[in-house]
């Protein structure tokens, strides 16, 4: 059977998405599924499990500071579409605080007859009184979004509405918000995000708000946001050119825009007296990677004297920022594991820097939450892939203290981390990481490898309680492979695989799963790979390109037609990390990049599973439902699960979450488990 072509695609009709033919072919699909693998006999007893770790009411509840009050969102098997609520720092520090519920979603959804996914809030600075609360339908993207009170805990009666859209909303002061949204035909660009930025008052009609900056439609986003530290207020609006270049402007008050003259690639905020600038190319002879400081208004004036804060390496990179009231906090990785350093601005311009904490080898560390108006409090979580969480409140300058600690949920016994390097086609050295037991003790064994590879994106150690329980406690082994196109080693690690040098991340794969045969970790037919949106793509390529070094395959929300991406949901936003369909000089090698277009019968495939989302308005749920459909006609095994809800996340609420990946998991170990091998 031939390769599908550009122009003679006979699946076109799966990607209607809500179309009857397309979801009686879905319905078949699923039945088949659930026939294969819900009714295997350690089915029911995996996903109970998996449902008990997801529901746990002892996991730590993380929080946001925000004046008096920590606010969280929580699910468990009560509140199956979860609880917006809130308590004191007081009450967190007891085993079992007592929360003010502000929004049960449960109740709601039932009240309204609506499959209400909570998507998170805005709460107004300073007085802390209001929230704009988002609200998705099922999981998707796009987003309502109602004001509401949080001294009465209830809906703002002809307060602020935003119908649904893929909203951007922010306060500026009590009456008045910056949004961008769907104001109806123009008013988006042609990724579907807002390509206006609008200053609305209350009492005004929605279709009457100010426009304060317009985006091309060509753009991926226009987008504004309201700093309202005390004594700095102040607006910003920009464009994002496509997913890496944007364009930053102070919005004064009399609407005019004062152009934040730095590089279009670069990451740039203003923080009280200081802008901040992290480079993705070399700029002021300073490498990529590096963060930048100035003074805020020197650099209105004109002054590009920058206070260099950090410097990478062949082996280091800056993961993340956050500040306190007086100091700025880095997260560095050095060769995938993490330190934190403070630095801190003193007199005369200069910077002092001391180390936060000591974090152990193969761990992540992160700070998940601070209070920059008031105070130099923070509060880090450290975490490994056999180490659950543990939760440090402390005073920069001061001592620190457990405040939280995450039980353990699965048996480690027997069980290590170690760090490998591959060697790629073109000799890179590519990290990864291998937890499960010694294989000189037990010989090759089932072996899952996860990858992503794009958009910058660090693959982070973690602690991993549903991998730990469906996969690691029945003998398998968990690889996880930092490739190229990630943000492990900093910029140049992700453009080293953009664009038409995609393939250097999928060689990355492909030499981490020759290396874990090499080492004796496992073999070809005990070998699984899966990945997720972007990650799976790269599944799709290794179908393609490297089918004999697997076992079996899973790719959830995949990206999978790469001729036909840009024209599918927020396709568009990535023709910067891919190529252009549409440019002559991109389509060759997007042809060759698209596991759609390379299908075919003459290279024999592992056994597949293709998962997506009816509700997915990120990644297209056409993209898997075509490669079900054209492995199922080249007689490739493949089996297909399309959830109802669940937007890209693909679940909206534990239960879904768990039948999932107790789906995912059934299928790896039936594949890759040697005969008889006992699983769960």
């Amino acid at each position: 059977m031939r390769h599908v072509t550009d122009d003679d695609d006979p699946y076109l009709w799966l990607e209607d998405v809500l179309g009857e033919e397309a979801l009686a072919w879905v319905a078949e699909r699923n039945a088949e599924t659930e026939a294969e693998l819900a009714a295997d006999p350690g089915f029911p007893s995996l996903k109970e499990r998996l449902r008990d770790v997801l529901d746990a009411s002892d996991r730590i509840p993380y929080t946001a500071r925000r004046g008096a009050y920590l606010y969280n969102f929580w699910r468990d098997a009560r509140h199956v579409r979860g609880v917006w609520r809130r308590t004191t720092p007081e009450q967190y520090r007891k085993d079992d605080p007592e929360w003010e519920v502000l929004l049960d979603v449960d109740a709601l959804a039932a009240a309204e007859d609506e499959k209400w996914v909570w998507a998170g809030a805005r709460v107004r600075r300073p007085d802390l009184d209001r929230a704009l609360v988002m609200l998705s339908r099922d999981g998707g993207d796009a987003v309502v979004v109602r004001e509401f009170d949080l001294t009465t805990r209830a809906f703002v009666e002809d307060g602020f509405h935003v119908p649904e859209a893929k909203t951007r909303i922010g306060w500026i002061d009590a009456d008045t918000v910056l949004l961008g949204t769907d104001h109806g035909p123009g008013s988006l660009t042609d990724a579907g995000y807002p390509r206006t930025v609008r200053r609305w008052r209350r009492g005004t009609p929605l279709e009457e708000a100010e426009t304060v900056f317009e985006a091309e439609v060509s753009d991926v986003s226009a987008w504004g946001r309201y700093d309202a530290t005390p004594g700095y207020e102040r607006a910003f609006v920009g464009r994002s050119l496509d997913f890496y270049r944007s364009e930053t402007y102070l919005l004064r008050e009399d609407s005019t825009l004062v152009r934040i003259d730095v590089p279009e690639d670069a990451e740039a905020y203003a923080h009280r007296d200081h802008l901040v600038v992290t480079l993705k190319s070399p700029w002021l002879g300073q490498p990529a990677g590096a963060l930048l400081a100035f003074g805020f208004d020197a650099f209105l004036a004109g002054d590009r004297t920058p206070r260099v804060l950090f410097t990478p390496d062949e082996r280091t990179a800056l993961a993340g920022q956050v500040w306190t009231r007086h100091h700025l906090v880095l997260e560095v990785m050095r060769d995938v594991s993490t330190h934190i350093e403070v630095l801190t601005p003193v007199p005369g311009g200069e910077w002092t820097r001391e180390p936060l904490a000591d974090v152990p080898p193969f761990s992540a560390a992160g700070v998940v939450d601070t209070d920059p108006d008031v105070s130099d409090e923070y509060v880090l979580d450290v975490s490994g892939f056999l180490q659950p969480s543990t939760l440090y409140h402390g005073h920069i300058g001061g001592g620190s203290e457990i405040l939280k600690q995450a039980p353990a949920r699965f048996d480690t016994t027997g069980l290590s981390v170690r760090q490998h390097f591959a060697r790629s086609a073109d000799g890179t050295r590519v990290p990864y990481f291998v937890i499960g037991p010694d294989p000189a003790a037990t010989g090759p064994g089932p072996t899952l490898l996860y990858g992503y590879g794009g958009f910058e994106v660090s693959l982070t150690p973690s602690y991993g309680a549903v991998t730990g329980r469906a996969w690691l406690e029945r003998g398998g082994t968990y690889v996880i492979a930092n490739i190229r196109g990630g943000g492990e080693y900093g910029p140049a690690w992700h453009q080293a695989a953009l664009r038409a040098e995609r393939p250097r991340a999928f060689e990355d794969f492909a030499a981490v799963a020759a290396d874990l045969v090499a080492r004796g970790i496992t073999t070809p037919a005990m070998l699984g790979a899966l990945g997720g949106s972007n990650g799976g793509l790269l599944m799709g390529a290794m179908l393609t390109r490297y089918p004999e070094l697997f076992g079996a395959i899973v790719a959830q929300v995949p990206l999978l037609d790469m001729l036909r991406f840009h024209k599918l949901l927020a396709g568009a936003s990535w023709t910067a990390e891919y190529g252009d369909p549409d440019v002559a000089a991109d389509r060759p090698h997007l042809r060759d990049l698209s596991p759609y277009h390379q299908l075919s019968a003459d290279r024999s495939c592992p056994p597949v599973l293709l998962m997506t989302s009816t509700r997915d308005d990120r990644v297209h749920p056409g993209h898997a439902r075509k490669a079900a459909a054209r492995l199922r006609a080249l007689g490739h095994p493949v089996l297909f699960h399309e959830n109802t809800g669940g937007g890209h996340a693909g679940a909206s609420d534990n239960e879904q979450a768990a039948h999932n990946r107790a789906l995912v998991h059934t299928f790896l170990w039936r594949h890759l488990a040697p005969a008889g091998e006992a699983g769960v």
